[in-house]
């Protein structure tokens, strides 16, 4: 099978994954090791909006893309979010209690669309909810590695900003999935 352009940089952004998790997980001292797998980090979050524009501006959009794109969101996120945990010890004890809410929030919908795609056919597509918790996540894991390096002292010791954005996180995951859940209720249960 030929990968039309939206559907290479999206295996692009699987692919990219490991190599994020390496540089971050390097033990480079100071700072860089964070910084330069932020920038891979936001490199490959790229990919992510850009495919979406060339699939809708080019009418390349396909069931094989709408599968394979929040696939690839899920590799980036939960490779992100294992990462971190592995990197760092102080925010490992609430942050474990994130990853484990997303992780779980992405598998069941995940199932849901197999499910809701065996039983009629049909692949479903992100919602607008879906992205903004994608766009949620992606920043609360660049904020997480870049925290030490761009906020005052005072702020990064506490790791203010990195909690506010592991709220945020968790709020728009909890509140997308339950949204998707609802819709695919009606969805696979047409008679409600």
């Amino acid at each position: 099978m030929k990968l039309n352009l939206p559907n290479q940089l999206t295996v692009l952004r699987m692919l990219l994954v490991p190599v994020f998790m390496i540089v971050l997980l390097l033990p480079i001292p100071g700072i860089w090791s964070p910084v330069i797998a932020c920038a891979i980090f936001i490199l490959t979050s790229l990919t992510d909006m850009l495919d979406g524009m060339i699939a809708r501006r080019c009418n390349m959009i396909t069931d094989f893309g709408k599968f394979l794109d929040p696939l690839a969101d899920k590799f980036l996120i939960f490779g992100a979010m294992l990462a971190i945990l592995c990197k760092y010890d102080d925010i490992r004890p609430v942050f474990v209690w994130v990853a484990a809410i997303v992780i779980l929030r992405e598998l069941a919908v995940t199932s849901l669309r197999l499910v809701a795609n065996q039983k009629t056919g049909v692949v479903v597509a992100a919602s607008w909810l879906g992205k903004i918790k994608t766009v949620t996540q992606m920043l609360a894991v660049i904020v997480i590695l870049l925290e030490d390096a761009l906020f005052p002292e005072s702020i990064a010791a506490i790791n203010l900003a990195s909690y506010i954005m592991m709220a945020l996180m968790v709020l728009f995951t909890v509140w997308s999935g339950l949204n998707y859940m609802k819709a695919m209720w009606k969805y696979l249960d047409p008679e409600k």
